[in-house]
């Protein structure tokens, strides 16, 4: 088997995650996070619609991890989201943090709104 180190550039990827937090680039965040190759920030989450919608124009796909367990977006704001071309993929938590580490090291425009589990 060939073993490949994986690059992520300036990007920071989700080492971990816990009851109530992520690590991110080695470092702990409580709370729902927002997370992309120029930053990270906290979200309010599913009701924060401003802060998705920032996200139009700079990156092709959003993972929105729900929690635990997978949950529906609000109807509207999946709408608002894929009506201007920002494509959206919703998960759980896990799942979305694993999704978004391989499509970051592939150097695609991807970001990560996750709730903790």
């Amino acid at each position: 088997m060939r073993l490949n180190e994986i690059s992520f550039g300036n990007a920071r990827p989700v080492d971990g995650y816990g009851p109530g937090f992520f690590r991110v680039g080695g470092e702990v965040h409580e709370g729902a996070l927002l997370l992309w190759d120029k930053g990270l920030a906290g979200w309010g989450g599913l009701e924060d619609h401003a802060s998705l919608m920032g996200f139009v124009g700079q990156v092709d796909v959003l993972f929105v991890g729900t929690g635990a367990e997978i949950a529906h977006l609000p109807a509207a704001l999946r709408e608002r989201l894929e009506a201007e071309g920002l494509g959206v993929e919703v998960m759980n938590s896990p799942s979305a943090c694993r999704t978004y580490n391989v499509l970051l090291s592939e150097g695609r425009r991807v970001a990560l709104a996750v709730l903790p589990v």
